[in-house]
């Protein structure tokens, strides 16, 4: 080979390894230049514990079936999860028997009432009769004397007849009184026992008209309205109560939550326990919400661990129940939530995000950017939560980066400047 082509072959492989160095640099510079970073913030910083759960009204009232009617239907609801006043109609049953009952009572308490006050009449007439066969008799007695008393001046035999007359008559008028007596207590316990009949079937068309005025269920106060599952076809199969169901006496229909007792019922592990108490303070955030935050506090947490089977395996937690302060007019029972609850506050303290975080020889560090390059900065972690971390070692408006930036091979750390 000639010297010429030696130095044109020299050449080329300059050339093509400075471009691999270029390329190189290329790729690396843009790789620290395209780290996601974050500014350090200072300001006070809350010690939070997250739990989630879900909405719940502290009080509550339901809706029952009446107790003493029995295989109702139900003909209208009010439409579910409908916000509700006090006084209004929620649910509607079937009055037609009730109704044909009413009527039926209706007409044994006239016929009971006629036949009573045709008893009375009947009662006074023979009162009346009585009283003058009593008169009867009496004139009959005062005559019968008068005509014994002529003993001294008619024949014996004449004076035996009106002795014997005497007798009769003051005999007829015994029986008299004693009819009278048994006719006057015979009217008055028949009286007495159709006024027993006329008042029972009295009774029976209130308790009728009770009936019928159950009918309908109004709301005992404002909030909203939800029913309960029917269990009549299995508990498989249980839905709602809904138009056209049939109801047992007694059966719980619907709950009525007051809304102004609202209160948040999130789990809270074992572990955090005993880092919160009745009163701490608390932010609670509403999934179907996630622009609202609505603070809170503690009202009260369970004395002991309560299990769940709504994930297998079953666990067991304690259960705190936080109170809304100002609780959205949107919101509901039922919503799920999380909840902040705030452990301790810092006035003055610089956070990062979690992300911006590392380890660097096994202590706790950040890649503060300075300029084109990201330094690495030890710190100290003052307190810690699941997306934000309290730390000093650096001032607060630091650029960090979130990702940890390539190394050099010489040891340096190298960074496009935005500039």
């Amino acid at each position: 080979m000639s010297i010429r082509g030696v130095v044109r072959s020299f050449v080329l492989l300059l050339v093509l390894v400075g471009s691999g160095m270029a390329i190189r640099e290329f790729r690396k510079t843009k790789q620290v230049s395209d780290l996601p970073v974050a500014a350090a913030h200072r300001g006070e910083f809350l010690v939070l514990i997250r739990c989630r759960g879900q909405l719940q009204a502290h009080h509550s009232r339901q809706l029952s079936a009446p107790l003493d009617i029995s295989d109702l239907q139900i003909v209208w609801l009010a439409p579910a999860g409908s916000e509700i006043k006090k006084g209004q109609a929620l649910i509607r049953f079937d009055p037609s028997r009730t109704e044909q009952e009413l009527k039926d009572r209706k007409s044994i308490l006239d016929q009971a009432q006629s036949t009573l006050e045709q008893v009375i009449a009947l009662s006074r007439i023979t009162e009346d009769q009585d009283k003058l066969d009593l008169s009867t008799a009496r004139y009959n007695v005062e005559r019968a004397k008068l005509e014994a008393s002529k003993q001294a001046i008619v024949s014996k035999i004449q004076g035996e007849e009106s002795r014997i007359d005497l007798g009769l008559a003051e005999q007829r008028l015994r029986v008299q009184e004693a009819a009278m007596v048994t006719h006057r207590t015979a009217y008055e316990s028949r009286i007495s026992a159709l006024e027993r009949a006329r008042d029972n079937a009295q009774r029976l068309i209130e308790l009728a008209q009770s009936h019928l005025a159950l009918m309908e269920l109004k709301s005992p106060l404002n909030g909203v309205i939800n029913f309960m599952p029917n269990y009549s076809q299995g508990s498989l199969n249980a839905q709602p109560f809904k138009v056209g169901d049939h109801v047992a006496a007694g059966q719980i229909l619907a709950e009525i939550p007051e809304m102004s007792t609202l209160e948040m019922d999130s789990k809270v592990e074992e572990a955090d326990r005993g880092r919160i108490a009745p009163g701490t303070r608390a932010l609670v955030h509403v999934d179907a919400f996630p622009e609202k935050v609505v603070r809170a506090h503690i009202a009260s947490i369970t004395p002991l661990t309560e299990q769940s089977f709504n994930e297998w395996p079953p666990t067991r937690s304690f259960r705190a129940y936080a109170a809304l302060e100002n609780p959205d007019p949107r919101m509901r029972p039922g919503m799920n939530a999380a909840v902040d609850f705030i452990e301790k506050r810092i006035a003055d303290a610089v956070s990062i995000p979690t992300k911006a975080l590392f380890t660097i020889t096994g202590k706790p560090a950040v890649y503060v950017k300075d300029g084109a390059k990201y330094l690495p900065t030890f710190v100290q972690v003052s307190a810690r939560n699941l997306d934000e971390v309290a730390v000093t070692g650096i001032a607060g408006g630091t650029i960090v980066a979130l990702a940890e930036p390539p190394k050099d091979p010489n040891g340096g750390l190298q960074a496009k400047d935005p500039k």
